[in-house]
């Protein structure tokens, strides 16, 4: 599939599992802010892009895991921000989300992490799942 395809489906499963319209769906979109996701709907979201794509997706593969944010004790949050070993890891776990990640280190608030997920966010993971 080429890029615009893999773009047209994932805009097509989004528009269906967080019920908005066609027009609000862009790459630079934001899931949660711009789209109205809530945490539930990431896991219909996976379940589509799973059955749409024929793909697997472990859970912390697409979306950042929450529970890397949760525990003072990895060394990747002080006081509300993601430190630089924080932001390793995050590049590290999420490749196909460097553009949104050069964004967010600019204020890397935990707050500020959903922030990551945007439409061009997941046709970069799917592009990069389905050549493999």
């Amino acid at each position: 599939m080429t890029h615009d395809e893999i773009y047209d489906k994932v805009k097509d499963i989004l528009v269906d599992a967080l019920s908005v319209d066609d027009e609000d769906v862009s790459p630079n979109a934001k899931l949660m802010a711009d789209l109205g996701a809530e945490s539930i709907d990431f896991l219909d979201i996976v379940f589509r892009l799973e059955k749409n794509f024929n793909i697997k997706i472990e859970r912390g593969e697409l979306f950042p895991d929450p529970e890397t944010f949760a525990s003072p004790d990895t060394g990747f949050v002080k006081e509300g921000t993601v430190t630089p070993a924080g932001l390793d890891e995050i590049r590290k776990k999420l490749p196909h989300a460097s553009a949104e990640i050069d964004v967010f280190a600019k204020d890397p608030q935990v707050s500020n992490v959903q922030d990551l997920i945007t439409v061009d966010m997941i046709v970069k993971f799917i592009v990069n799942k389905t050549a493999g």
